[in-house]
């Protein structure tokens, strides 16, 4: 049995017992992601200028060292034309360049999984763009079947100048009553008081 707390002891628990902050242990990379990895890393690193400036003055020193030195120091000498600076230079060329076209291919397929992420995104805004366009005609509608504000007013107005008519034709009748009233009262004769 492992004691607690050790690697071993993590690595037999269960992540689904144990507590969300405790750390799980590292996720083992597959080696072509390992590798994958370094292609992009190593095709990053050649593609600065400091790699450039370094690589120039590699060689700028190299061909120095083998041309201005006495012949004993010399390593690659200037008679064989540089024969072991060209085979290093071939050598990082032949890694070089399947490494940066499998970086490349990672990219590729990162650019894709990409793509096809801003696809359906873009089909969800077209969706939503046609239910909210859909929502704006419905209110549309629904705003021009109800009463504006100047049909409100008129007909306010109007109602209110049929009240003042109606008003005005009472007082008419009501004087009207009156006078009459006032006129049957003079036509009768004047009643005779009892006497006592």
């Amino acid at each position: 049995m492992a004691a607690p707390g050790s690697r071993r002891a993590r690595r037999d628990v269960d992540p689904l017992e144990a507590p969300k902050g405790l750390p799980r242990g590292r996720r083992r990379s597959t080696g072509r992601d390992v590798f994958g990895r370094f292609s992009e890393s190593f095709a990053r690193a050649m593609g600065t200028s400091g790699f450039l400036i370094g690589l120039t003055v590699f060689v700028v020193v190299w061909l120095a060292w083998n041309t201005f030195l006495p012949t004993a120091a010399q390593f690659d000498p200037r008679a064989t034309n540089f024969t072991l600076l060209t085979l290093l230079l071939s050598l990082q060329a032949s890694y070089a360049a399947p490494l940066i076209l499998l970086a490349q291919n990672r990219q590729d397929d990162r650019d894709r999984v990409q793509v096809e992420q801003d696809r359906q995104r873009a089909e969800r805004n077209l969706d939503d763009t046609e239910y909210l366009a859909r929502e704006i005609v419905a209110l549309r509608l629904l705003v021009r079947d109800m009463a504006s504000q100047d049909f409100v007013r008129d007909e306010l107005k109007a109602l209110l100048e049929e009240l003042d008519r109606r008003e005005v034709s009472r007082e008419a009748a009501a004087e009207e009553l009156t006078a009459e009233d006032a006129e049957a009262r003079r036509r009768e004769p004047p009643s005779r008081a009892p006497r006592p």
